[in-house]
């Protein structure tokens, strides 16, 4: 009883585990993955899509994902196994003794010809460890590889040179043909007048001619065919029988011959049979890991980091539905907008509140594909780096009309699949990851929300993360009698009938189902009386609240935008001053340089006047007025020089405490007593009268005016520019429709100046020349990112979003 107890609750397990892949639509994923595969076994190992259950072995997948990503980028073409053939029953029949066919060897010398390439290609690494080890167990087996090609032709035709008998054989085989043919012709063109034509048929692998009915006694032979109007006899001549029945004789010791050979062969491969298995076992292996790499590359995936510990997080940025992606390259479908999830280590229940249609079921389904994926070893389509915690099972109760089978949407049926989750909690121990729909549905409000609400505490003792979606008011209140609850609800603009696939985190969501009525055309009378039945009661004053908060939301965010615009204005201003005072010290050092290069040449020609005026006194030929215009030279030589030492000589003053300066707009000394920490103002006591000055307005006793303090702009803010919300608004919009393009450059250049982050330009269609005009321009710029197209609610084609750094 027990061994049966036992299997029983295995098979509820299972039986669990399968229906939440199937609602989860896991195997279409599959099948996606499958169309990267390169070899059949690779294709087969995608469609079976069987998850690890251990840890150890996800994280195994997740690196030969992320290895042979690697080396599939760094070769030119990328890794190729074109060759590699499934050859396995081949393998398992010559194992049983059994006899290959010529193509089927060759299938086999293909698959090790194709290995050797691969193991060259991969090669030895130590940064690539796990697709290494794989490549360090390949045998290639190239004497085999050698024995199979020499012995057989192209197409598997046993080759003349395998042996010297079947050389033989076939050369004497050759003669005998010829020598039969030549005879045929002769005959041919000795009874041409009784033949119907000239031509040397075949029948029952023997040679025949066409005879005249009426005429087949003039021709011995053996008659093996006629025409079916009876006008024509094919006969075998008498004179070629004999040598017929010699080649059939000798093709009967060939095919003996070519029969013993490829047995021999096959006996090598049965004997190589484990080294074998192991290497199709490998480039199934490479071949599934390389179908993953090429699916993740292809949705724009990045490499989850999978952890054990409890203290991990559930985050993920901008997650995209995988099956949506699909539909929408290859089936035209809408564009797929992304998800986020953040769910902090210590909460265990969260509850997804919101409209119909706004997007909740499609969200369930992306958790629960996210850690599916992750644990196949599959990249996740997001951004950033996203964190999961280690699920050992996943089980989910979606019952709605995307389920791809069954339709388990009635009370029952939640009942049936939600009664096998927890018994599947019971029987498997570990991290478990449960997502139910419409949780209470189905069934009276009142009896719902309490099954809702004892369900969901049990969970959270149970279950690692449940992931609940609800209408249910009376859930949304969890979050503040239990620490480890969390209200989440998905966006939604009742003006678009739009889900903005949004999660906001802390605020419940509200329901909008007379907004969505009313959108939808029902009749107003009927929505007037609905809104006269819910005035008075507790549910208007529960959405006038969530409104409340969702406001409040809204202008914090545009508090957040406010504030982070003035953070870059400061930050510009900061860098133009400095960029100003270093132009300014730059143009006051050229200055004092070429000050100093004009004293020296002038310096220089007074020591040559002086030198001439000697030499003109030591020969007598100097007058009194030469000596006048030398010494009047020197003079102003002298003064000049003077002039410009008292510059240089110049020293930097800058008032401290105890120092006496004297205040210009009052002509009064007074004792500085104290100064800011900025350096630009100084408190000075004038007698008794105690002032905070300008550091502009004093000088010194000198009359030395003070040097300015460096300036430094030191700005403090807990707000990150790159954690800022990248919303289209009004103040970070700009539309240059109708401008050209110089005049568009200009209006952005400004604008550019007061926005951080980003910068939406709606520049229109139009003949597309304002456009590439800007995006040539802002290109150009070196404090501009990048710049891409707006999404399609945005603006699409006719609107850019700019990128500062």
């Amino acid at each position: 009883m027990v061994f049966n107890k036992q299997s029983s609750d295995l098979c509820i397990t299972d039986i669990a585990f399968e229906e939440t892949l199937e609602l989860l639509e896991w195997q279409r994923v599959c099948d996606q993955i499958a169309s990267f595969a390169s070899t059949s076994q690779g294709k087969r190992e995608c469609e079976i899509g069987l998850i690890p259950n251990k840890f150890e072995v996800s994280c195994g997948y997740l690196l030969e994902t992320i290895e042979i990503s690697e080396i599939d980028q760094e070769i030119e073409g990328g890794l190729s196994l074109l060759g590699v053939n499934d050859i396995e029953n081949i393998l398992l029949r010559c194992f049983k003794g059994g006899v290959a066919t010529g193509p089927e060897l060759l299938e086999i010398s293909e698959t090790l010809r194709a290995s050797t390439r691969l193991r060259k290609q991969i090669g030895q690494s130590e940064s690539r460890p796990n697709i290494s080890k794989l490549v360090a167990d390949m045998r290639t087996l190239p004497e085999l590889k050698r024995l199979i090609e020499f012995g057989l032709e192209e197409g598997g035709r046993v080759a003349d040179r395998a042996s010297e008998i079947l050389t033989s054989l076939r050369r004497e085989l050759f003669r005998l043909r010829i020598e039969r043919r030549e005879h045929l012709k002769q005959i041919v063109m000795r009874c041409s007048s009784i033949l119907q034509d000239n031509v040397i048929a075949e029948r029952s692998t023997r040679p025949v001619l066409a005879v005249k009915a009426n005429a087949i006694d003039q021709l011995k032979g053996t008659v093996h065919d006629s025409s079916a109007s009876g006008n024509t006899i094919f006969i075998e001549p008498k004179v070629v029988i004999p040598l017929g029945d010699q080649i059939a004789a000798l093709q009967g010791k060939i095919l003996a011959e070519e029969n013993r050979l490829l047995a021999q062969w096959s006996s090598e491969i049965g004997a190589n049979f484990l080294i074998l298995q192991l290497l199709c076992q490998i480039l199934m292996k490479l071949d599934f890991a390389l179908a993953r790499a090429r699916y993740g590359k292809w949705l724009g995936g990045v490499a989850p980091e999978i952890k054990k510990t409890s203290k991990t997080k559930f985050f993920i940025e901008k997650f995209r539905h995988p099956l949506l992606v699909w539909q929408e390259h290859f089936e035209g479908g809408n564009k797929v907008q992304p998800v986020s999830f953040d769910v902090s280590s210590e909460l265990r229940v969260v509850a997804i509140t919101g409209p119909n249609t706004g997007g909740k079921t499609v969200t369930l389904k992306s958790i629960g594909l996210a850690v599916l994926m992750s644990k196949f070893g599959l990249l996740l389509p997001c951004i950033g780096k996203p964190s999961l915690p280690w699920f050992n099972q996943v089980l989910a109760d979606i019952g709605d009309e995307q389920s791809l089978q069954q339709s388990l949407s009635t009370f029952s049926g939640h009942v049936v699949r939600i009664d096998r989750i927890l018994k599947s909690l019971s029987n498997k121990t570990g991290p478990s990851l449960v997502l139910l729909d419409e949780l209470g549905s189905g069934t009276d409000p009142t009896e719902g929300t309490a099954l809702a609400i004892a369900l969901l505490t049990t969970l959270a003792d149970r279950a690692r993360l449940t992931v609940a979606t609800t209408h249910f008011g009376e859930l949304k209140a969890l979050k503040y009698s239990d620490s480890r609850f969390e209200n989440a609800s998905v966006g939604f603009c009742s003006e678009t009938m739009v889900p903005t696939y949004v999660l906001n985190w802390g605020i419940p969501g509200r329901s909008n189902a007379l907004v969505i009525a009313k959108r939808l055309g029902l009749d107003l009378k009927v929505i007037d009386k609905a809104q006269n039945l819910i005035t008075n009661t507790d549910v208007e004053n529960i959405n006038n609240v969530i409104q409340g908060l969702e406001d409040q939301r809204h202008k914090q965010q545009e508090a957040a935008e406010d504030a982070a615009a003035l953070l870059a204005r400061t930050e510009l201003l900061h860098e133009e001053l400095l960029s100003q005072w270093e132009k300014q010290r730059k143009q006051s050092h050229d200055f004092q340089e070429q000050g100093r290069k004009q004293l020296e040449h002038s310096i220089l020609e007074g020591q040559k006047e002086v030198r001439e005026l000697i030499r003109k006194l030591r020969d007598g030929t100097a007058d009194g007025e030469i000596a006048r215009v030398a010494g009047k030279r020197l003079k102003r030589l002298e003064v000049h020089t003077r002039h410009k030492k008292s510059k240089n000589k110049k020293v930097s003053w800058f008032p401290k405490v105890g120092d006496r300066v004297r205040l210009v707009s009052l002509g009064k000394s007074g004792e500085v007593i104290g100064v800011s920490a900025d350096g630009m103002q100084l408190i000075v006591m004038c007698g008794v009268f105690r002032s905070t000055v300008d550091l502009n307005s004093v000088e010194s006793l000198e009359g030395q005016k003070p040097t300015q303090p460096e300036t430094v702009v030191n700005i403090k803010s807990s707000l990150s520019l790159s954690s800022l919300s990248t919303v289209k608004t009004k103040k970070n919009t700009i539309d240059v429709r109708g401008l050209r393009v110089h005049e568009a450059e200009s209006v952005v250049e400004e604008k550019l100046r007061h926005t951080t982050n980003h910068l939406w330009i709606v520049h229109g269609i139009g003949s597309g020349r304002l456009k590439k005009g800007l995006l040539e321009w802002l290109e150009s710029l070196d404090y501009v990112e990048k710049v891409t197209p707006a999404d399609l609610h945005d603006g699409g084609a006719g609107c850019s979003v700019v990128w500062l750094k």
